[in-house]
């Protein structure tokens, strides 16, 4: 039965579970109690869940009770706890457990013993290694299941086991609801609203007959989405959104429509957006309403079947000296994406075009209004920042996607990014021309927006080329030099003028002495990025994410946070809007474990930056007994120099030197191993602490190596124990001035002497 199945499952938010320890009797009636070390639990929240173990599926109700004894959990980037444990029960019958709030603990009254292994799904930041997901394993389970399904562009199109009803008809069978992505086997039921991972969905069809698949709408909460860790749900109604529909509704009704708006206030709103040249006719029409009271414009989110509204995006702009910076928000605030324009579209469309911008799909509207083109025109959630994998299945039925960004390289970089995941054969691009910005700013060159959107060049091209073919690339490269150069650092200006920014599909070898301050510093440099935009994945061997997470906040604020604990929730909130990843990794891991998280997150999230502390925690595992050192570290150098190199990725690999005297100058010949890694990496950079060696020696960055534009050269440090940021520059020291010299018509008090600052 499949009321049988459910149960509740019991999950702790609020604390990151290290370690636990089950005190467990059989023989007698007494508690059993699960004990967290590290960080106090703060409250319970329970989720759907299920129990599996072999060589069956038992039947598990909320009445009845496991008595469990589970071993230690291991870690990875998500939150899915999947932990190898052991049930005591007696044949027919469990026990009933009770949670107690107070103690932070499950008691568990046992009962006779009889073990089986089994594993329990859960929400923890713990779990063994990601599943492999392939193309060819989704076909078979779902021919082995006899479920009908076609090949899309990004998805395998299915019949849905979770609809109701569904007409036993020829279009029917065509008109398929679930979406599962090759890549992820992440899946969406676009009938029922049903999400989730793969292996969810594939244990579900083990566990639900196919005759009782249909039956029950209970069926959304069994499985667990594997990689978020969240139970099934309806794309509308996420358990987050279902807490802040309220928010929806007030946000949206306390906006103002178009037509009710005051024309001189909708003009300045425009104005400070650099949109003043849009036509109040075009934003009514796509819904747009005005937040008059916080000047910004509200942009909703509809739903994809009933036009219901599910959020919005709100868009405020500020103009600084010659540049508008756009402050975004969405509502609600839970991760829910979807795309703007999707309310006016036909069924029959199957062209797409794709901006960054809301105010660019106004744009393309207006500038489209007299072309024959029936073309739908969305604008993506996150910009240019990341494609989320939850609104693929929506661009699915699209046989050709044109992507209008920008003429930035920013832009360019994401149109590349973005075309790969969406299946380069459809995909085509407005070329980053001068004359072709951003479709807001086209519409006031006053040309023609048919002619160009015609004129959008596949992005497949031949494995030969010519300079005829990238001659506007090369132009684009001399025109655009600082564009090129990458993104600059802010704490870091001199290294700016050495390495000329941060460009992504590098890789970046960083080394340093054993105490001298390495994961200190990568972590500012890596934060300044961040802070830019840059999408970051870090991989922490040395040290817990806690402890990192502690230290990358102090940067971030540069306030000692110890000392200021009343402000840690505003510096908390603004920390936690970064794109900043991490990896649950801690010791010794494997080469293909690491590479499968690296090419997991570069999908989902679009990563940009990868950080990996240190090289040398992938090397001695069990796998690689036996097997030289030298040749096992060329192997993993080889490896992240093609991913850095596929994935259009920046990798920055911090590694330990060889082992040398105190007083030595550490070299390029000083990072351990063969020749290889320095050889591969773009750019070679090298921690020296003085301090080692003298008494008055202070620390310095040397760039080594820089392949793209060759410039060598050090840059001073200065550490800040209060706020462990190395980029903080040394205060000025006042200098005292000989009153005697000064040529004043008399002679001022020592007090009133403006003493001038003087730099060392």
């Amino acid at each position: 039965m499949l009321g049988s199945i459910l149960l509740q499952r019991y999950s702790v938010f609020g604390c990151q579970v290290v370690d636990f320890c089950i005190r467990r009797s059989v023989h007698r009636q007494s508690s059993m109690c699960m004990l967290w070390k590290g960080q106090q639990c703060i409250r319970y929240t329970s989720h759907r869940g299920y129990y599996r173990w072999n060589p069956r599926y038992l039947c598990v109700s909320s009445t009845q009770n496991p008595n469990l004894q589970c071993s230690r959990p291991f870690t990875r980037l998500g939150n899915t706890d999947h932990r190898r444990c052991y049930l005591s029960h007696p044949k027919h019958a469990l026990s009933t457990i009770a949670r107690d709030h107070q103690k932070n603990c499950c008691q568990i009254l046992p009962s006779q013993s009889s073990n089986h292994s089994f594993r329990f799904y859960g929400k923890a930041l713990a779990t063994e290694e990601y599943p492999t997901v392939t193309a060819t394993g989704i076909r078979h389970v779902l021919r082995k299941h006899n479920i009908p399904f076609s090949t899309g562009y990004t998805c395998f199109v299915a019949e849905s086991p979770f609809v109701t009803k569904r007409k036993k008809t020829a279009a029917a069978k065509k008109d398929f609801s679930l979406f599962i992505n090759m890549t992820t086997g992440y899946f969406t039921c676009l009938e029922s609203g049903v999400t989730g991972g793969w292996n969810s969905l594939q244990d579900y069809l083990e566990v639900v007959p196919a005759k009782g698949r249909a039956k029950s709408t209970k069926a959304k909460t069994v499985a667990n989405q594997e990689n978020g860790g969240e139970p099934f749900s309806t794309i509308a109604s996420l358990n987050n959104v279902k807490t802040q529909s309220q928010i929806v509704d007030d946000t949206w009704n306390h906006a103002t429509p178009i037509k009710e708006t005051d024309k001189a206030v909708l003009n300045t709103i425009l104005s400070k957006l650099g949109a003043e040249h849009l036509s109040h006719d075009s934003l009514d029409k796509l819904n747009v309403r005005v937040d008059v009271e916080k000047g910004s414009l509200v942009f909703p989110w509809f739903h994809h079947h009933d036009n219901r509204i599910c959020g919005m995006k709100v868009v405020q702009g500020r103009t600084t000296g010659k540049e508008i910076e756009y402050r975004e928000s969405s509502v609600p605030k839970s991760g829910y994406y979807n795309l703007f324009g999707c309310q006016l579209g036909t069924a029959d469309t199957d062209e797409v075009i794709l901006t960054a911008s809301e105010l660019d799909v106004v744009a393309l509207r207006q500038g489209l209004r007299n072309s024959k083109r029936n073309t739908m025109l969305l604008a993506l959630p996150k910009g240019t920042a990341s494609l989320p994998q939850e609104i693929l299945p929506f661009l699915e039925k699209y046989r050709k996607v044109i992507l209008w960004f920008g003429n930035d390289m920013r832009s360019w970089e994401a149109s590349k990014q973005f075309s790969r995941k969406l299946n380069t054969k459809r995909c085509y691009f407005i070329r980053p021309k001068e004359e072709h910005p951003r479709p807001l700013d086209f519409l006031l060159l006053g040309s023609s927006m048919g002619q160009v959107v015609s004129e959008a060049q596949p992005v497949n091209h031949k494995s030969i080329v010519s300079f005829r073919e990238l001659r506007e690339d090369v132009q684009r490269e001399l025109s655009q030099a600082e564009q090129v150069a990458g993104v600059k650092w802010k704490r870091f200006p001199q290294l700016n003028k050495l390495l000329k920014g941060f460009r992504r599909g590098e890789l970046t070898v960083f080394t340093g002495p054993t105490g001298s301050g390495k994961t200190t510093f990568i972590s500012e440099y890596s934060l300044d990025s961040c802070m830019q935009g840059v999408n970051t994945l870090w991989g922490s061997f040395e040290i817990q994410n806690v402890r990192l997470l502690k230290m990358m906040l102090s940067q971030f604020s540069q306030v000692k946070l110890e000392a200021n604990l009343e402000n840690f929730d505003e510096w908390a909130d603004r920390f936690e809007a970064l794109p900043l990843y991490f990896m649950t990794f801690y010791g010794q891991q494997t080469l293909k474990n690491v590479t499968e998280t690296m090419q997991h997150a570069a999908y989902v999230y679009d990563i940009e930056h990868v950080i990996v502390d240190n090289l040398q925690f992938m090397m001695g595992t069990e796998t690689s007994i036996g097997v030289d050192r030298f040749r096992q570290q060329d192997a993993i150098i080889a490896t992240f120099r093609k991913f850095a190199s596929a994935n259009n990725c920046h990798v920055t690999l911090v590694i330990h030197p060889r082992k040398e005297e105190d007083t030595n100058v550490l070299q390029m010949a000083s990072v351990f191993g063969s020749a290889k890694a320095v050889q591969e990496a773009d750019n070679v950079l090298i921690l020296q602490d003085k301090r080692l060696s003298t008494q008055q020696g202070k620390k310095f960055l040397q760039i080594v190596k820089n392949r793209f534009d060759g410039e060598l050269g050090v840059m001073p440090l200065n550490f800040n124990k209060d706020t462990l940021c190395m980029s903080t520059p040394k205060t000025p020291r006042r200098k005292k001035v000989d009153v005697e010299k000064q040529p004043t018509e008399s002679s001022p008090s020592e007090d009133n002497i403006d003493l001038p600052l003087v730099q060392d």
